[in-house]
């Protein structure tokens, strides 16, 4: 018996951001090299910010800086897959989130990998940490995992 989790599935997450892999994504072993997952992940939690309007990477006083990141891999992924990114928040402090980001190939419901990075809510100019502001918390309550 292994201790190795199992993939979740697509109903594990509450927010999707479809992401199409690019010609360069793919290494000399014909698959998707491991450092575009982390890649991936960072797209898909900073679209959906920004599309939620939380986040304004060129004149929002707040911003999210990665103090940490992780990352499962279960199958392959590789150009030209479209890839679907299932985000959650798995934990919501004071100012700071961890993001949980599932990979999944095409309209498969099992996760080709799973990540996460930790984002700390710092002032743009000092560097600071600084509390979340209610819109963010707002939305980010609503991809809460439960």
């Amino acid at each position: 018996m292994s201790d190795r989790p199992s993939p979740s599935s697509r109903n594990a997450y509450k927010a999707f951001r479809t992401i199409t892999t690019r010609w360069m994504d793919n290494d000399i072993y014909g698959h998707m090299n491991n450092v575009v997952h982390y890649s991936l992940f960072d797209t898909a939690v900073n679209g959906w910010l920004i599309g939620e309007g939380v986040l304004d990477i060129h004149g929002g006083d707040q911003i999210g800086l990665v103090v940490e990141t992780g990352c499962r891999y279960f199958s392959e992924l590789a150009f030209p897959d479209t890839v679907t990114a299932g985000i959650r928040v798995a934990k919501l402090g004071t100012s700071s989130a961890r993001y949980e980001v599932g990979l999944f190939r095409k309209e498969e419901e099992a996760a080709a990998a799973e990540g996460f990075f930790v984002h700390v809510y710092v002032d743009r100019e000092t560097r600071r940490p600084k509390p979340l502001n209610d819109r963010l918390r707002t939305a980010l309550s609503a991809i809460a995992a439960t």
